[in-house]
């Protein structure tokens, strides 16, 4: 009899699942496989162990309690489902590469050209940084701009006058190209309008004025946005 209970309820749990299928989510689809794997596990290991075959018993709910995220097999299973590292968006101009990661927001560059070829800007110190802002071209002093917010939001009393000109959005100096746009928006060739639709939302949140955001990169996700969605109209 508890082996015909267990079945019915398993059947319906597979029969609810196979009806989701086709409009679920997929990460959802998995996290709920995930929770009902676990309980399924668990409710097996224990008729097994009232039935006293405690040697599959115990393995299968310890496995039970892995998939739940509880256990001894809990740092298992959560190492297999890690996230892999988070999108980064990369914007260039004639002087400078700008990097802008996801998840965290934080940014970093590298300097194209000139007498600091190659070097990092984490590298170089602010008064440097300040002084290439009345050396490079619009759209560079632009991404230099944003990044000057981000590393010392207070870095505009450390200039006299026009120092700090440019720091409105730029112009881009040209069409935005396809491969451009997936870089800006960090994603793979061939993404969907969904994945082009949430990547744009993220950025546009970590570029608001109160997260130290850029007018001239938030133009450019725009713009690499409407590059992308053509494709899918």
């Amino acid at each position: 009899m508890p082996t015909v209970f267990f079945g019915i309820i398993a059947l319906i749990i597979l029969l609810w699942l196979a009806q989701s299928y086709v409009k679920a989510d997929p990460r959802w689809l998995a996290a709920v496989m995930k929770i009902s794997g676990g309980i399924v596990a668990l409710a097996a290991a224990a008729f097994l162990g009232v039935r006293g075959q405690f040697e599959i018993a115990v393995p299968l709910g310890l496995s039970g309690l892995g998939l739940l995220g509880w256990g001894p097999l809990k740092s298992t299973f959560g190492a297999r489902s890690r996230k892999t590292p988070g999108q980064t968006s990369r914007v260039r101009s004639a002087f400078l590469e700008m990097e802008l990661e996801h998840d965290s927001g934080a940014m970093r560059g590298r300097v194209l050209s000139g007498r600091y070829a190659g070097t990092p800007l984490d590298a170089l110190d602010l008064s440097t940084l300040i002084g290439l802002l009345g050396e490079i071209d619009q759209e560079s002093r632009s991404l230099l701009v944003a990044y000057l917010d981000r590393r010392a939001p207070r870095w505009r009393e450390h200039t006299q006058g026009g120092a700090s000109s440019g720091q409105g959005a730029a112009a881009s100096t040209g069409k935005m190209t396809q491969e451009e746009a997936y870089e800006v928006l960090g994603l793979e060739p061939g993404a969907s309008a969904d994945e082009i639709g949430r990547a744009h939302r993220m950025l546009m949140k970590k570029l608001h004025p109160d997260q130290g955001g850029s007018t001239y990169l938030a133009s450019r996700v725009n713009q690499a946005k409407d590059v992308l969605l053509r494709r899918h109209r």
